[in-house]
């Protein structure tokens, strides 16, 4: 009787595992919007080689970040970026660089042109923040210009807060655009502003 049983709870088991609905997908999100007024400088300054974003393990991964007490990150369970961010942030930076028409060229690697300028980038922050009302989408990404000859020319620490106006990942993630599009402004006008 007892392995008859066991069999019974075994099959009732597996049945209710069929019935169960499947687990969702989490949403894919992008990053795509560019700044609304790229700055435009025909110059044709030689290249410039954009590197991926460096990024702590905390934001270099495709599960996308919020925070509802201080200290503490926690990850959407049904949102995530269509692609970690520093992929995506990388190829807006090249799209903006480009339509600068201040350089012959913008790569990436593994394409690097000798005696060019290279761009470096560091995603410091990139979450949604539940601890203010309204809630907030933080940014902050470093950046630095490296000249041909490998040394700094410049370098500044771009941190952007834009408001959501809603507290979902929705709202977050249009905030998160906005926040981007805005730095992406800031590292174009730092880079033509140093390039000689």
């Amino acid at each position: 009787m007892k392995p008859f049983l066991a069999l019974l709870a075994a099959v009732l088991v597996a049945s209710c595992a069929l019935l169960s609905p499947p687990e969702r997908e989490p949403l894919k999100e992008l990053l795509s919007k560019l700044p609304n007024a790229i700055p435009y400088a025909h110059s044709l300054a030689g290249s410039l080689t954009i590197l991926r974003p460096e990024a702590s393990p905390a934001y270099d991964t495709a599960r996308m970040a919020y925070t509802e007490r201080p200290y503490q990150l926690g990850y959407f369970r049904d949102h995530e970026w269509a692609e970690p961010p520093a992929q995506m942030i990388q190829n807006l930076l090249v799209e903006t660089l480009e339509q600068t028409g201040f350089f012959r060229s913008v790569l990436t690697p593994p394409a690097i042109a000798p005696a060019g300028y290279t761009l470096r980038t560091e995603i410091l922050e990139l979450m949604q923040d539940y601890t203010t009302a309204p809630p907030l989408f933080r940014l902050a990404l470093r950046v630095e210009l490296l000249g041909p000859s490998g040394h700094s020319l410049a370098s500044r620490e771009i941190v952007m807060e834009e408001p959501m106006q809603a507290a979902t990942p929705d709202a977050g993630v249009i905030a998160a655009n906005n926040a981007l599009a805005r730095a992406l402004q800031d590292a174009a006008e730092l880079v033509l502003a140093h390039v000689r």
